[in-house]
C-alpha cells in the first residue's frame, strides 16, 4: 500500500518510506543534472590531479569543463592500453587514479581478441549499489504487491583470473555477487530471491543452474517475477528445464538432491529446504512432458507478473521466443550499465520493449556525447555535447569520465535521445558500434569475422577452393543460439572438392579465431551453440545483389552485407543452401589471458 501523500513523489506514490527516499533522490539528481555533472567532474579532477595521466595535459589545478575539454583528448581503449598494462603488471603508482586500483573488470568488448580490462576502485561498488537500490522503488510504482512473494533470478559467477601483477580480473557482475554488498545485503521484502547465495556463487554452471532451478520450482507459488541479466540467459534456463525436468522431479519426489550436485555448500542448503513432495513432482512431470511448451513459464510459475531481462539492442531478437514461453508476460528492462560504468535506469520499466528509454543518473560519472553522424566528413573534429544539451531525436556515442581513471573514454554505445525527465535526458539504446553478430555477451565485429573466415579458408587451399563471398546472421531460433555463416565457394576441380569433415573443421577453425568472450560463452557458459557454415550454390550472391538493386540499391555502391536479418534475403539464401556443417568440437578457451 502506498504511504502517506506527504512522502509522495512526482514519479508516483511510493510503496513505503524507503521507496519515498529513493524517488526523492532520483528527482533531486535529475532536476539538477547540470550542476551535479559540474560537481562530479570537479571532484574527479581534484581527486585525480596527482595522476600521471592527467599531469600530461597540464590542467594546473583547473577543474572546469572548458579547460578539461580543451586539454584532455577523447580516447578509446587502445589509446589507454599501455597504462592499463602497466597497472596489470604490478605498477602501483597513481597512473590513472589517485585511489588504488582494486581489481580489473573484464568487459564483453574485446581488444585483439581478449576481454578489455577496465580499472576500478573499491568505492565504485558503493556507486553500483546505489543504482541497484533505486530499481525496486521505481518498479513498485507500476507493479504492486512485490513484497508478498519472491523473484526467481538466474544469476551466475564466471571465471576470474589474476593479472601478472596480482590484481583480480573478472566480469563486473561476478565482482558484485562476490562482494559483501551482495552476500550480506540486508533483508528487503521487495527484493527476495528464491536462488540461494550458495547456488549463485557456485562457479560450475551446471550445478548453479540446477540448484537455482530446483529452488525456483520448490517455491513456484511464491514466485512473482522471473529474471536473468540477458534475455538469452532466461531462455537458456527454460532449455535447461526442458532437458533436466525428469531428474528435478525425481529430486522433489524423493526429497534427495541429485548426485551430480557435489558442491557441499549447495548440498547443505538444499538439505534444509528439499523435502519429499509427491504432488509437486507429479505436477512438474505432467506439465513438462507435454509436447507444447507455449506458456510454460506461466504454467509452472502461475503468479509471475513480469520477466526482468534486457531485451534492448541485440537482445531484442529474443522477444518472440520469450513471448512464446511466457504466454506474453510483460518484459521489464530496468537499468543500463557496463563494465566501465553504471549509467542509469528505466523510469517506466513496464513499457513495451521497443519504447525502453534509460534516464542517465548524473551522479554516476561525467557524461559527454559524441554526435553520431555516419555520413559526416571523417576529417572534421566533432564537438562533444554535455548531458543536458543533447537534442531529442538525435543519436550520440556515449563518452565517459570516471572516478576510476577513464577520461573522455568512448564506450562504443550508440544512443538515441527520446526525451527528458526533468533536466536529465532519456536514451533508447540503439546498438553497439560496429557489432555484427551477438548471441549472448559476445560482440563480433566485421574485422573479427573477416579474420576468422580467412583463417578457416586456409584449410581449403589444398583443394584449390576459396571463399568467393560470405555473409552471416545470429540464429536465435535455437537454444542456445549460434552463428550461421553463408559461404559461396569456388572449386577449380570438382573431383577434389573439400569433404564434409574438412568443412566441419572450417567451422571449428572459425570458432578458434573468434574472441575469448565468444569462446568462453561456448565452453564455460554453454550460452552459444556450435557455429554453422551453410554452403550456397554458385551465383547466389549475384542473386542477392539483383534483389537489392530491384529494391532501389545503387549498382555502383552495392556492397555485400556481412550480416543479414531481413527475412526475404534469408529465405533467398536458405533456398540456395547445398550443404550445412557444424563445428565438431569446442574451441580452446582458458580463463588465463594471453600475456
Amino acid at each position: 500500500m502506498a504511504v502517506d501523500s506527504i512522502l509522495s513523489s512526482p514519479l508516483g506514490p511510493p510503496a513505503c518510506e524507503k521507496d519515498a527516499k529513493a524517488l526523492r533522490f532520483i528527482e533531486e539528481m535529475t532536476r539538477n543534472a547540470d550542476s551535479v555533472q559540474e560537481n562530479i567532474l570537479a571532484e574527479i579532477l581534484t581527486r585525480n590531479a596527482p595522476t600521471e595521466y592527467l599531469k600530461r595535459f597540464e590542467l594546473d589545478g583547473s577543474t572546469d569543463r572548458q579547460t578539461f575539454k580543451s586539454k584532455v583528448p577523447m580516447i578509446t581503449y587502445e589509446d589507454l592500453e599501455p597504462e592499463i598494462q602497466r597497472i596489470a603488471n604490478g605498477d602501483r603508482s597513481p597512473i590513472l587514479s589517485a585511489h588504488p586500483i582494486s581489481e580489473f573488470l573484464t568487459s564483453s568488448g574485446t581488444s585483439a581478441g581478449e576481454r578489455k580490462l577496465m580499472p576500478t576502485i573499491q568505492e565504485e561498488l558503493d556507486r553500483r549499489q546505489l543504482l541497484y537500490s533505486l530499481l525496486m522503488p521505481v518498479m513498485n510504482l507500476y507493479v504492486p504487491g512485490l513484497d508478498k512473494g519472491k523473484g526467481l533470478y538466474f544469476l551466475f559467477v564466471k571465471s576470474e583470473t589474476h593479472t601478472p601483477g596480482g590484481l583480480l580480473a573478472r566480469p563486473v557482475l561476478t565482482s558484485y555477487y562476490k562482494s559483501d554488498h551482495f552476500k550480506t545485503r540486508p533483508y528487503d521484502p521487495y527484493n527476495v530471491y528464491t536462488s540461494p547465495n550458495e547456488a549463485i556463487l557456485c562457479s560450475d554452471s551446471f550445478q548453479s543452474m540446477y540448484s537455482q532451478m530446483l529452488a525456483g520450482l520448490l517455491e513456484r507459488q511464491q514466485v512473482l517475477r522471473l529474471g536473468a541479466i540477458f534475455a538469452s540467459g532466461l531462455l537458456r534456463a527454460i532449455k535447461f528445464l526442458q532437458v533436466n525436468w525428469f531428474q528435478l522431479a525425481q529430486d522433489i519426489e524423493t526429497g534427495s538432491l541429485s548426485d551430480r550436485i557435489i558442491d557441499q555448500s549447495i548440498r547443505s542448503f538444499m538439505a534444509k529446504v528439499l523435502k519429499p513432495d509427491q504432488d509437486l513432482a507429479d505436477f512438474i512431470r505432467r506439465e513438462c512432458s507435454k509436447e507444447n511448451w507455449e506458456g510454460i513459464i506461466s504454467r509452472i510459475w502461475p503468479n509471475t507478473k513480469y520477466l526482468d531481462v534486457i531485451v534492448t539492442g541485440a537482445m531484442a531478437q529474443y522477444i518472440p521466443t520469450l513471448d512464446y514461453y511466457s504466454g506474453g508476460l510483460p518484459l521489464a528492462c530496468t537499468m543500463y550499465a557496463s563494465s566501465e560504468c553504471y549509467f542509469g535506469l528505466n523510469l517506466n520499466p513496464m513499457c513495451k520493449p521497443s519504447e525502453v528509454s534509460y534516464t542517465i543518473m548524473p551522479n554516476m560519472a561525467y557524461f559527454e556525447f559524441l554526435p553520431h553522424e555516419p555520413n559526416s566528413n571523417p576529417d572534421s573534429t566533432p564537438k562533444l555535447v554535455d548531458l543536458v544539451d543533447v537534442e531529442v531525436g538525435k543519436e550520440y556515442e556515449l563518452v565517459i569520465t570516471t572516478y576510476a581513471g577513464l577520461y573522455r573514454y568512448r564506450v562504443g554505445d550508440i544512443l538515441r535521445v527520446t526525451g527528458f525527465h526533468n533536466s536529465a535526458p532519456q536514451f533508447h539504446f540503439v546498438r553497439r558500434k560496429n557489432v555484427l553478430l551477438s548471441i549472448d555477451s559476445d560482440k563480433t565485429d566485421e574485422a573479427e569475422l573477416q579474420k576468422a573466415i580467412q583463417n578457416a579458408s586456409e584449410l581449403l587451399t589444398k583443394f584449390d577452393t576459396r571463399v568467393v563471398e560470405y555473409t552471416s546472421y545470429a540464429n536465435t531460433k535455437t537454444i542456445p543460439g549460434h552463428y550461421v555463416i553463408y559461404w559461396e565457394l569456388l572449386t577449380k576441380d570438382s573431383s577434389n572438392s573439400p569433404s564434409e569433415n574438412i568443412l566441419n573443421q572450417c567451422c571449428l577453425a572459425m570458432e578458434e579465431s573468434l574472441s575469448s568472450v565468444y569462446r568462453q560463452c561456448r565452453v564455460e557458459c554453454n550460452s552459444i551453440g556450435p557455429l554453422e557454415i551453410r554452403v550456397v550454390k554458385s551465383g547466389t550472391f549475384e542473386e542477392l545483389m539483383d534483389y537489392a538493386i530491384s529494391r532501389g540499391a545503387s549498382i555502383n555502391q552495392y556492397k555485400v552485407p556481412r550480416c543479414v536479418n531481413f527475412t526475404p534475403i534469408m529465405e533467398l539464401l536458405d533456398s540456395r543452401v547445398v550443404s550445412s556443417h557444424f563445428s565438431p568440437a569446442l574451441p580452446r578457451w582458458t580463463s588465463e589471458r594471453r600475456r
